[in-house]
């Protein structure tokens, strides 16, 4: 379930792993990290694409358009690195959660109640908030939240095993998924892809064989079109508009076990250049095993169905980052501008709720109350960004509320 709990007003991470001989220190960097990130989320609700997009002729504004937007299939751009952060940033904290919970005395027993506990409302409040504004329950199970539920059980059986075991088990998801994928017949020659919301002149589509990758008609799709029908629905599920799956938890699962492996790390007793060395060696091998996987054709990068190329690819580049935090606010001891930052990842949950739930009644107060002048400065063209940006404001002075009264949202 859902508490609010007072923690350390310190700032650092979440908690730490199974061995208790290794410090239960918590990590600033961690925290920072979240919170960059779940800012860098949030920020859609200053609309900077939409904008962009009406300054064609720009090449900043195009630009802005490109980074600031989901890939249509194959690729990546920093948007895309979102998800897998917050995956990645769930492994890396389990080591210290279990840490810090054997520490207090929890016996496994209660600690595998908790994970599962944990994954059911991590589930269940990704339907809710996909639910807003919908006529019945809308379930889905392809968001962020959803997929950390779906594999959350299973992440924390691993963390009490070795890190060969763990890495073994993230080889196997990957290779195992990656032939499911290759096995599963191509659509018949000619087949109309409209049926399945692609149409034919659709610029992205990719051939060969990449195409048991292709939007929609791909193993994971056709088991959606089961396994979603299975609950009410306001009509019969036939594809995803932006060809995301529920069976994207799989690989996306071996995220989470990169992420254990660098938490591990990161609570050893191993100097801290010598682990920020491992982290960036760990990059590194992400990186260019997932360009060398997609430019062999063994297997595209695709964030939304979260291909094997594209897990360690995106495993490689969130490893990068975590290592830079790591080196600046923890080894270099630059800490003077985390604040803003940690404030929103020591409450991450709290934020991404308010962002999916308040947003829309945030904006129309700032209206009803100041009138659209004030958001008019720079030109309507401007509004957006400007009314996000009051709102994100917002949000951010609630969580420092929150943070200055130790008040804190946890699963």
């Amino acid at each position: 379930m859902i508490d609010v709990a007072a923690r350390p007003s310190q700032a650092s991470a979440s908690a730490p792993a199974p061995n208790p001989q290794v410090s239960v220190s918590r990590l600033t960097s961690l925290d920072v990290f979240r919170g960059v990130t779940m800012l860098f989320m949030a920020s859609e609700i200053l609309h900077i694409p939409s904008v962009a997009r009406q300054f064609p002729d720009s090449g900043l504004a195009r630009f802005l358009a490109d980074m600031l937007d989901h890939r249509a299939w194959v690729g990546c751009v920093p948007w895309d690195l979102i998800q897998p952060a917050f995956m990645f940033m769930v492994g890396v904290s389990l080591p210290y959660s279990i840490a810090s919970r054997r520490a207090k005395g929890q016996p496994f027993s209660r600690m595998l109640l908790h994970s599962a506990v944990r994954a059911f409302v991590l589930i269940a409040l990704g339907i809710f908030l996909r639910s807003q504004a919908r006529p019945e329950t809308y379930f889905t199970f392809e968001d962020v939240l959803t997929q950390i539920g779906l594999g959350y059980v299973f992440l924390f059986l691993l963390a009490w095993t070795r890190p060969r075991i763990q890495l073994a088990a993230a080889v196997l998801i990957l290779v195992g998924y990656w032939a499911a994928f290759a096995l599963y017949p191509l659509p018949a020659p000619g087949f109309d892809t409209t049926t399945v919301g692609v149409r034919a002149d659709w610029p992205h589509h990719v051939t060969g064989f990449a195409a048991h990758w292709d939007k929609n008609t791909n193993l994971a799709a056709r088991v959606d079109q089961w396994f979603l029908n299975l609950f009410p629905r306001e009509r019969p599920f036939v594809y995803n508009g932006g060809g995301y799956l529920t069976l994207n938890f799989v690989p996306s699962l071996a995220t989470m076990i990169f992420g254990l492996l660098a938490g591990g790390v990161l609570r050893s007793t191993r100097a801290g250049p010598e682990k920020l060395r491992v982290l960036v060696a760990w990059s590194a091998g992400g990186i260019a095993a997932g360009v060398l996987l997609h430019a062999l054709g063994v297997c595209p990068i695709v964030k939304r169905i979260w291909t094997p190329s594209w897990t360690v690819f995106s495993a490689g580049w969130v490893t990068l980052f975590l290592a830079g935090y790591y080196y600046v606010i923890d080894l270099k001891n630059y800490r003077g501008w985390t604040y803003p930052f940690i404030v929103v990842g020591a409450n991450s949950i709290a934020m991404y709720v308010l962002v999916h739930v308040a947003t829309d009644y945030v904006t129309r107060s700032l209206l009803i109350h100041f009138g659209a002048g004030p958001f008019n400065a720079f030109g309507a063209v401007f509004a957006p960004v400007l009314l996000g940006a009051c709102t994100l404001a917002l949000f951010w002075i609630i969580l420092n509320w929150m943070y200055r009264h130790r008040v804190f949202v946890r699963i």
